[in-house]
């Protein structure tokens, strides 16, 4: 194993203590240290990792951008025990919003995504992707955490549910309504019923008795909103799994305005139940709805007008 190898497990490992999952830095350091043993190169240098990070692949720009900041990120951490490695300095490659415009669903565009779940054959996968996307405009769940419950996560007698080792490795626990709870009982007995013994303990598993994985759902997900009608409102907005929590997020601060709620107590609230590191997070769904700038906006001009 090469120095540079040697020193991305370090790199990795030290990271990691400090709360940063790092999966794509795992596959592309790597990558660009197999670069450098072709040519011959035994330290990074500036010329090296842009000549690494903009070679063809997909997504172009925005693609090159974050493979260069995966570099400069290890750059730094190893100048401090190499200080003949450069360190790539930002601006070098232009970089785009990575934040696609949130398609917010309605109770309306959610209900025809689960009658949409009808044309799904598999009575189990019909049951499954039927009671996912329940979950996950009902919770705010990213769809990674769903994805990876087990059933041992489901507090039956409290009513919740446990997300463990989420972003930052932080776990929270979910409140659930009863009626989500009845759901979660009645996909389980109809699942127990096809897979008694399924070879994952996961919540949500497949045909075959294993884990349901991202691919699967996603192309799942963006064939029911086909058959729901539900298109691209813009080139950088369209329905995605993701959506239902930013939806969520978007109904709640709505429910405030609207009830003369304490927005600013209920936001701290939702960042918690959501998995949000800092509140700014939970603040960024204000502007993702005209409504709730509106909203918004006539709190203040009402607080400016009480003002002497």
């Amino acid at each position: 194993m090469s120095q540079l190898r040697e020193k991305i497990t370090d790199y990795l490992t030290v990271r990691r203590a400090m709360g940063y999952k790092l999966e794509r830095a795992q596959r592309l350091l790597p990558q660009f240290v197999d670069y450098l043993d072709q040519i011959g190169a035994g330290r990074i240098t500036i010329e090296h990792a842009m000549t690494w990070a903009t070679l063809p692949g997909p997504g172009r720009e925005a693609w090159w951008t974050e493979r260069l900041s995966t570099v400069r990120r290890f750059a730094i951490w190893l100048h401090a025990f190499d200080p003949s490695t450069e360190i790539p300095p930002t601006g070098l490659l232009p970089n785009p919003s990575h934040r696609a415009v949130p398609y917010l669903f309605s109770d309306v565009d959610i209900t025809r995504m689960l009658q949409a779940t009808e044309s799904i054959r598999s009575a189990l996968r019909q049951a499954t992707i039927r009671t996912l996307i329940g979950l996950l405009a009902v919770t705010g769940m990213r769809i990674g955490e769903a994805l990876r419950l087990d059933r041992d996560d489901i507090d039956w007698r409290a009513g919740l549910l446990v997300v463990r080792q989420t972003k930052f490795r932080k776990s929270r626990e979910i409140v659930l309504h009863p009626t989500t709870v009845a759901a979660l009982r009645g996909y389980l007995r109809q699942r127990d019923g096809c897979w008694p013994h399924p070879d994952t303990a996961a919540v949500f598993i497949t045909t075959d008795g294993t884990r349901l994985g991202y691919r699967y759902t996603a192309e799942t997900f963006r064939q029911l909103a086909a058959q729901a009608g539900l298109t691209r409102r813009s080139p950088s907005c369209r329905p995605r799994p993701h959506d239902l929590r930013h939806s969520f997020a978007v109904n709640t601060l709505l429910d405030a305005y609207r009830t003369g709620g304490d927005v600013h107590t209920i936001v701290p609230l939702l960042s918690t139940y959501l998995g949000h590191v800092d509140p700014a997070n939970t603040y960024w769904y204000l502007s993702a709805a005209p409504e709730l700038l509106a909203l918004a906006a006539q709190r203040l001009d009402h607080h400016l007008a009480q003002r002497p």
